[in-house]
């Protein structure tokens, strides 16, 4: 009842909902098969109609062979009506369960008569045939929990390694050793160890600007098995170098990597008679990146294989990967499948040697100690010589298919992606500011700019350029070098600005329009999560704009250069007047990718600063 009448989390008063409690209680049973077997309670209180949405329930798991079920669900809606508990079971019939993939499932529902005030409360339970499949459990979310509690119980002899993300506090954190003979044998009796921990008043994991993966940062722990041990020997689980032979041996893997493409000669011939190394790379590339087609599904190994995906022209990213990379063998191209883990999946740990890490394949090519290529061809608007931003600051592993040689390469770009801006511009004694400006964007913002404009069309990517000053009119947008590699998406803008405020005394204008730098993403005060840009970047804005005549500026804002602490970041402003020109510039410069966020308060600052200088206005007088 109190729960019921509950009107906002007691430690996060705006929250939408609330998670009341999540308990599971995760062990061993030994039947036929030795099984994990999880059993799962959660408890959420919707506050508000925003709240809604956390009543709907998604729960995946992999079904091939019964491999993983999800048994025994139950979900009910709790109202209070009239003073009395009004409860609303959920209908079977209303479950739904999507097939993903040959290897994927989800059971998705929706709690029925869900208002704001409701409770919702499901539990179910989850068993894998895996020994070494223990599911990771997170005490954190997107909303509040009030309470998370995680129960284990594992036989001492599975070597467990444990990794903890929590610096919070248990306030029930136990360990009990029974001696037990597993369910269906009385043959095999172990120690069993039985943890218990929980957290109370976990607030929620807002989704901050630049954040990496919400796995990196929920607070969590992990489980991965290394060994068992078992009459004073032990066996090793999980190495790097028996997930090679796992790999090679794997149908969905291994065996597709050289499977023939139809009519594969023909491309082959035509790489072939490219000029060089580089080149025979980039058409291939291209080639594959033109033909087919991503159907967004993301694993490490295949789903409908090699061949069928070609035949279809549609594939998951590996499998897109996997012709790509047997194409390059076949020019003699010293090419390596890669396992990576996209930004939004979560970094890899290289001391945990285990799949369910990685969560795509790609190519790697190593071509000297300071220069390789990472090829990701499910992507349109991906380059050949650029690593893809969403792999970045992450281990991707790669392995030899012929010598069944491996390692681990950490994957960065440590050369600073430059993006600059040119305005020539006239302020008219109207009010109005008319001009042109040239936008060159490298690298990583070409294929951002190119996959916006491409994706979303013309009249989307204006109003992306506009930002949110709705006193600026693009009149046309001109494009240079989309299809062109090696060369920065130029693009050429005519505007017209209404200068705001202006009266008949003065003219006041910025200088930062079209840059996408008008809005300070760092305002708030605290920060929960590191600043990952993945990338470094460089930007240069130069503007020349001509005074009406009859006008001068009244002043004009000071040359100002701003350094982080520890010099990790920089910020320089140049202006001058020639003639009836005032002449500005601004550059900016990261040195590194990654701020802590024990850092923020400085970072804060530094951002507060140069934000202000970049949008200071200057003022014109009238003569």
């Amino acid at each position: 009842m109190a729960d019921l009448q509950l009107k906002s989390c007691d430690f996060e008063p705006d929250a939408n909902a609330e998670i009341l409690f999540d308990k599971a209680e995760v062990h061993y049973e030994l039947n036929s098969d030795v099984q994990i077997i999880e059993n799962r309670h959660k408890r959420l209180k919707i506050f508000n109609e925003a709240g809604k949405s956390y009543a709907n329930v998604r729960i995946e798991y992999f079904h091939t062979q019964h491999f993983e079920e999800v048994l025994d669900l139950k979900a009910q809606t709790i109202n209070l009506t009239n003073g009395k508990t009004e409860i609303t079971k959920l209908d079977k019939k209303s479950i739904y369960v999507e097939q993903i993939d040959k290897f994927r499932s989800a059971i998705v529902f929706a709690f029925p008569n869900v208002q704001p005030g409701s409770v919702v409360e499901y539990q179910y339970k989850w068993k894998t045939l895996s020994l070494s499949n223990f599911p990771t459990w997170y005490f954190q979310d997107l909303i509040p929990v009030r309470y998370s509690q995680l129960t284990t119980s594992i036989p001492d002899n599975l070597d467990f390694k444990r990794q903890s993300r929590n610096r919070q506090p248990y306030v029930i954190n136990t360990t009990v050793k029974k001696n037990e003979t597993l369910e269906g044998t009385n043959t095999f009796t172990f120690n069993v160890i039985t943890e218990t921990k929980a957290l109370e008043k976990v607030h929620s994991l807002p989704n901050e600007p630049y954040m990496s993966s919400l796995y990196d940062n929920l607070k969590s722990i992990s489980f991965t098995l290394s060994g068992i041990s078992e009459l004073g020997s032990k066996y090793e689980i999980g190495t790097w170098k028996k997930i090679v032979k796992y790999l090679s041996a794997n149908n969905n893997f291994g065996a597709q990597l050289n499977k023939k493409l139809p009519d594969e000669q023909l491309i082959i011939a035509k790489a072939n008679q490219q000029k060089n190394q580089d080149e025979r790379i980039a058409y291939l590339f291209n080639h594959i990146k033109t033909a087919m087609k991503s159907n967004a599904l993301d694993y490490w190994d295949t789903n409908d294989g090699v061949v069928k995906a070609w035949e279809k022209k549609t594939g998951n990213a590996t499998e897109i990967n996997m012709m790509l990379f047997h194409l390059l063998k076949q020019v003699n191209i010293p090419a390596y499948p890669m396992l990576v883990s996209t930004r939004k999946h979560g970094k890899v740990n290289p001391y945990n040697p285990v799949l369910n890490q990685f969560n795509r394949t790609v190519v790697y090519i190593p071509v000297d100690s300071s220069k390789c290529y990472v090829l990701d061809a499910s992507n349109k608007f991906n380059l050949y010589n650029e690593i893809p931003d969403n792999t970045l600051n992450s281990f991707g592993f790669y392995y030899d298919t012929d010598k069944e040689d491996h390692d681990l390469v950490f994957i960065q770009n440590e050369q600073p992606v430059r993006q600059a801006c040119f305005v020539n511009a006239e302020i008219k004694p109207d009010g109005k500011m008319v001009g042109t400006a040239q936008l060159s964007s490298f690298g990583y913002n070409k294929i951002n700019r190119t996959t916006k404009y491409k994706t979303d069309g013309e009249n989307k990517f204006i109003e992306y350029l506009k930002g949110k000053d709705n006193s600026l009119t693009i009149t046309s947008v001109k494009f240079e070098n989309t299809d062109t590699d090696t060369l920065p998406l130029v693009q050429n803008v005519n505007f017209s600005l209404d200068l705001t405020n202006s009266d008949d005394k003065y003219l006041y204008f910025k200088v930062n329009a079209l840059t996408s730098l008008e809005e300070n993403p760092f305002v708030k005060e605290n920060r929960f999560t590191d600043i990952d840009y993945g990338y470094r970047d460089n930007y240069t804005i130069s503007g020349m704009y001509k005074i009406p005549a009859g006008y001068k500026p009244e002043s004009l804002p000071q040359n100002a250069s701003l350094t982080m602490p520890d010099g990790s970041m920089s910020f320089k402003r140049i202006v001058s007047l020639s003639d009836d020109n005032i002449i500005i510039r601004f550059t900016i410069d990261h040195l590194k990718t990654i701020y802590f966020k024990e850092d923020y308060p400085e970072f804060r600052e530094f951002n507060k600063k140069m934000y202000e200088m970049l949008n200071e206005p200057i003022a014109l007088k009238k003569s």
